[in-house]
């Protein structure tokens, strides 16, 4: 048996391919599957539960029926973090906290978006900071629908723009950062996405342990899928299908 990783999907209307890759990945992938998790930005951008695209809610259907068979965890990225406990319940997915704690066949692991460890981007993280207050949260959830959608399209072009202008090394996760979650968490294990650069770091603490970093990448031209067993981790790009 194995456990699935995965995240940034940045599903939308205007790329049903990556939805439809998605479909395929959960007819065909998961078979000896225990359970997944998705680490975020599985929408492009998120407005509201009520205000979920038809794509979506089909999609909540299908993850639904899958959660009969295994348990689904989520966890919010930068894109969706509105997901709320309505679409989640349709969906059949369990809502984690940004930094979650497991145990994975044996190793203490730590799991999360990973735009909290970009801490050379200040200004995100004021945004950051801002977005998750309650407050903000529902003076939002209570705007009228087209106020919503103009606020998200601003976002969505804002984000880009600032992303354009910003250094390679501002856009990627902090060092001390990630130092720091991993002594504070106690773990010795990390998997992430938010960067859309998979990769697998091996690292040591100050003290020598050895530690590991796991980058699930995005789904904007191939699947990228963390698959962990008790005696194997692989890191797989899958070719969407023709």
């Amino acid at each position: 048996m194995r456990t699935l990783f995965i995240g940034d999907l940045h599903l939308s209307a205007d790329r049903p391919d990556i939805t439809r890759a998605f479909i395929d990945f959960l007819d065909s992938q998961l078979d000896d599957v225990q359970a997944l998790y998705i680490l975020g930005d599985l929408f492009e951008v998120w407005i509201g539960d009520d205000l979920a695209e038809p794509f979506a809610i089909d999609l909540a259907k299908k993850l639904y029926r899958l959660s009969k068979r295994m348990p689904v965890y989520y966890i919010h990225g930068n894109r969706d973090f509105l997901l709320g406990h309505d679409y989640a319940q349709k969906a059949g997915i369990t809502l984690l906290p940004e930094i979650h704690c497991i145990d994975l066949y044996g190793v203490p692991t730590v799991i999360l978006h990973g735009d909290s460890l970009c801490t050379l981007d200040k200004a995100y993280q004021r945004f950051r900071r801002f977005r998750n207050l309650k407050l903000a949260k529902w003076i939002y959830a209570h705007l009228p629908r087209n106020t919503r959608q103009n606020i998200a399209r601003n976002i969505r072009s804002k984000s880009t723009q600032s992303n354009m202008q910003k250094s390679v090394s501002i856009m990627d996760v902090e060092q001390d950062a990630v130092a720091a979650l991993l002594k504070s968490t106690q773990t010795v294990q990390m998997i992430h996405g938010h960067t859309h650069r998979p990769d697998i770091h091996e690292m040591k603490s100050s003290s020598g342990v050895a530690l590991k970093r796991v980058v699930v990448g995005d789904w904007y031209e191939q699947a990228s899928v963390l698959s962990v067993s008790a005696d194997k981790l692989d890191l797989s790009a899958i070719p969407f299908e023709k």
